[in-house]
């Protein structure tokens, strides 16, 4: 899928987003961003998600801008959700640092929320270390 063949004009939240991107972005940008995010659109549009790995990259190794990382995780959420109030914020949770997530504006303001959310990391992160022990000592791969 190439930018002409990503749908605009069907009035879908992720088109109208994309959309005021192109219009916003930098051309390079804005170009580096549908090469990141069309194998989720398409994954999306087919309802393949669950096979797809999200991964936020160039696949060629380059380092991607934190702007263009970001703008491409909230046309993912949007394509998903068909939400335009998504944000990106930073929860920083001790255990692991600062980790930057996508959800809609509600959230992002209500720090309840937000603290039953790093809660939620950092118990994902301590049972990842168990994990990551136990196949330490089984002589298994730890790189999950």
């Amino acid at each position: 899928m190439n930018e002409s063949e990503i749908p605009h004009g069907d009035g879908r939240p992720v088109d109208v987003y994309l959309d005021l991107l192109r219009i916003r972005m930098d051309t390079e940008d804005y170009r580096l961003l549908l090469r990141v995010v069309e194998p989720a659109l398409q994954a999306i549009e087919e309802e393949r998600l669950s096979s797809l790995d999200l991964a936020l990259g160039t696949g060629d190794g380059d380092e991607l801008p934190q702007e263009v990382r970001e703008e491409a995780a909230l046309v993912i959420a949007t394509a998903m959700t068909g939400r335009l109030d998504n944000e990106v914020i930073e929860i920083d949770v001790e255990e692991t640092g600062p980790v930057r997530i996508v959800t809609d504006a509600t959230t992002a303001s209500d720090p309840v929320r937000l603290g039953e959310i790093a809660d939620y990391i950092r118990e994902r992160h301590r049972q990842t270390e168990e994990l990551r022990g136990i196949a330490e000592v089984s002589g298994l791969p730890t790189d999950f």
